[in-house]
Formats: structure tokens, C-alpha cells, sequence
């Protein structure tokens, strides 16, 4: 008695190609992994490669689309007051935006010679919408009346930033700068005669970080002409309100500051293409 036949064993191509698989794809052979492991056509620049380099030598020339954050100044900057009171009001640059009841872009004659800048709006100046309308406000008011100024009338009245920081304190650096092209766009539309800088973040959003509130007060500084149309405009730097109210004795220095601005506004009404900024220290009224 003899046993079965032995089973032939099929190679794995005869296998498949037995049940209906075949042809076998086959995976080619793959260059050397050090020669594509450094040098890729990905890190190559655009004109070192011929394909890359004929694209590039079709296409028409175009203008280089700004980013964002560029683009976002360039805009404001061209805004007039309508476009610009919109733009504030639906503004989110900064996380300011998410705790108010409104923006407050500022309030007063358009065409004023004097522009008043604080720091930022309170709780009553959040609800209705209008700068310094609290204490603050009312002690401005009577700063105001002391120079023979009322409010609206030659007179407008703005902040560093436009919505109101969490239990009103000093704006931060980076939400100065993101109100920064706003505040600019309404230096340069009102092209005032003047500027009285109220608080520290107020100076800060004009003049840079330049030092202390207390050692800026009675030096001249100015408004660069370049922001302004080619017009060059003097700043005065002086106490908050708010700060005054906190702070009695420095009333008077207060006083000084606006007796100061006083005689320089006569001067730039008396000769304003000649007329400098003014020494340091406080002038005769």
C-alpha cells in the first residue's frame, strides 16, 4: 500500500496567481534615504527649482498682500469720523472688548482747537457712552471752566483706549497699542491746535513710554508733524481728574499745567507758523 503523493509547496507569486490575484504589483525600487533625507524640494527655494521657476516667471506682478495686523492701521487710517465710530464700536483687538457695554470714541466740537486725552472709560462712561461724565468729569468740567473753556465747545475730549478696563484701572500696554491707530485717526481728522495729555496712560499713548507722569509735567513736547498732515502740534502733560480728586495738594500743580497750556494755545493763535513749543517749566497765563 503506497501513501499520497506529496503536496508541492507554491512559492507566494504561484499562489496568488492560483487564486486570480495575478498580476503581483510589485513595490519598485526606492532611491537612497540619504539623499532625500537632507535635500528636499520642499526646502529649496522657489527659484532654484526649473518647474518652480517657470511658474513664477508666468505670473503677472502683483502687490504683496499686507498681513492683519498691518493692514488694521492702514485702514483706520484712511476712516473718516462715521467709518471711524463704526470701526470702534464693533472693534475686538484686544480682551477689553469683552467686558463692555459700548466703546466710547470721544465727544466734542470736530473742529476744536483744544483735544483733552485721558486714559480710558469708567463704569458710567461704559453705560452711556460719553468720556469723563462721573466725578472725574465733573472736576474736568470745572478744570475747563477755570480756563474759560466748556466742554463741546472748542473743545473735544478723548482716551488712550475706548473700552472700559475691569474695575477701571490703568490700561495695559498692549491694549494702549491696540487703540493706538484709533487715537491717531482722530488726532489727524480733528488736526487740533493743542493737546492736554491727562494721566499717565494717556502720555503713554502719545509720547511713548518717556518716563513718569510727574517728570513729564511742564517740558515741551509735541505731536509729531508726520501723524498730523505736516502740522506740528504742542502737548502739555498733566493729572488725571481721578487722580486729583485721590491726590488734593496736586491741584495746584494741575493748575500750573493748564495756565501753561493756556499760554501756548495764545501763541499758536498769535503766530501759528512760527510759534514753539514753549520752554520747560510753567508759563505766565
Amino acid at each position: 500500500m503506497t501513501g499520497n503523493p506529496p503536496i508541492a509547496r507554491l512559492t507566494r507569486a504561484e499562489l496568488l496567481r492560483e487564486i486570480g490575484l495575478s498580476p503581483l504589483w510589485q513595490l519598485r525600487p526606492q532611491p537612497t534615504v540619504a539623499v532625500t533625507r537632507h535635500v528636499t524640494p520642499a526646502r529649496l527655494p522657489a527659484e532654484s527649482i526649473p518647474e518652480a521657476r517657470e511658474d513664477l516667471a508666468r505670473r503677472p506682478p502683483s502687490t504683496p498682500v499686507a498681513a492683519p495686523a498691518a493692514a488694521r492701521p492702514v485702514a483706520i487710517a484712511r476712516m473718516g469720523w462715521d467709518e471711524l465710530r463704526q470701526s470702534v464700536a464693533g472693534c475686538n483687538a484686544c480682551a477689553l472688548c469683552q467686558g463692555r457695554k459700548q466703546a466710547v470714541l470721544g465727544v466734542g466740537d470736530a473742529s476744536a482747537d483744544w483735544l483733552f486725552i485721558g486714559e480710558g472709560p469708567g463704569a458710567e462712561e461704559d453705560a452711556r457712552g460719553e468720556p469723563f461724565v462721573g466725578p472725574a468729569g465733573k472736576l474736568l468740567d470745572a478744570m475747563l471752566a477755570a480756563i474759560d473753556l466748556r466742554r463741546g465747545e472748542d473743545v473735544y475730549i478723548a482716551n488712550a483706549v475706548k473700552c472700559r478696563p475691569p474695575n477701571n484701572r490703568t490700561p495695559e500696554v498692549a491694549e494702549i497699542s491696540a487703540c493706538a491707530p484709533y487715537l491717531k485717526r482722530q488726532i489727524a481728522l480733528l488736526q487740533p491746535r493743542l493737546i492736554v495729555l491727562l494721566g499717565r496712560a494717556a502720555a503713554h499713548a502719545v509720547l511713548g513710554n518717556v518716563g513718569p507722569l510727574g517728570a513729564l509735567r511742564g517740558k515741551p513736547f509735541e505731536f509729531p508733524a508726520s501723524e498730523c498732515n505736516g502740522r506740528r502740534i504742542p502737548v502739555v502733560v498733566t493729572y488725571h481728574p481721578a487722580y486729583l480728586l485721590r491726590t488734593l495738594p496736586d491741584k495746584a500743580k494741575a493748575w500750573e499745567d493748564l495756565c501753561r497750556a493756556r499760554a501756548l494755545m495764545r501763541m499758536e493763535k498769535a503766530f501759528p507758523a512760527e510759534s514753539p513749543v514753549g520752554p520747560a517749566g510753567p508759563l505766565a497765563p
